[in-house]
């Protein structure tokens, strides 16, 4: 399984003059333990973290807009990996180097995200995380509509839903067989 599979994308970014406040909102609205930092052309920078923030307010120095910019708390350049590399490479490095969170750049600029608990849903998937990325899978081939819903009991995935043509079902059929932690596949298709 390659990062792209399980990244979060559109990432969420904070720039590098940016208050530390708005980076203090974000971790905290999201529930992230960390976010890439950018510069004006979206280059990625470094990380603010959780940490990177309370270091900071132990120091003495308040987390508010007056503690000043987000590139004074950041750290520096993160590990990092590119949307093909392999799930499992991606796991030892974050274990080794103590990351939770890992930036997913192509040219330098961040085009996902992979969290801790991203990969651990692909280790020991979930019926839920089977449920809610064979329902991501199949919303995306669906432009972003809730066209078929899925349901997981088990390891057995039922899509419910009309579908235009067999290749359409094949498709369907095949983004949900796919997904980690699925085995068996059900169609269920309106009478008539």
């Amino acid at each position: 399984m390659h990062v792209k599979d399980i990244m979060t994308f559109p990432p969420h970014t904070v720039r590098a003059d940016a208050p530390l406040g708005d980076a203090v909102t974000l971790l905290e609205d999201r529930s992230f333990t960390a976010v890439p930092v950018v510069d004006d052309s979206g280059t990625l920078v470094g990380m603010v973290s959780e940490v990177d923030v309370l270091r900071r307010r132990l120091a003495g120095v308040a987390t508010s807009e007056a503690a000043g910019r987000v590139r004074e708390a950041m750290s520096g350049l993160p590990l990092s990996a590119w949307p093909d590399a392999d799930v499992i490479d991606v796991a030892d490095a974050m274990v080794n180097r103590d990351a939770h969170t890992v930036p997913v750049v192509v040219e330098e600029h961040v085009v996902g995200v992979v969290s801790r608990s991203d990969v651990l849903r692909t280790v020991l998937p979930t019926q839920r995380a089977a449920q809610r990325e064979a329902q991501r899978r199949v919303d995306v081939y669906a432009d972003g509509r809730h066209h078929w819903p899925v349901m997981v009991r088990g390891t057995v995935a039922t899509v419910e839903g009309a579908f235009d043509d067999a290749t359409e079902r094949a498709v369907v059929e095949a983004l949900v067989r796919t997904t980690m932690g699925i085995d068996t596949v059900r169609v269920v298709e309106p009478a008539g």
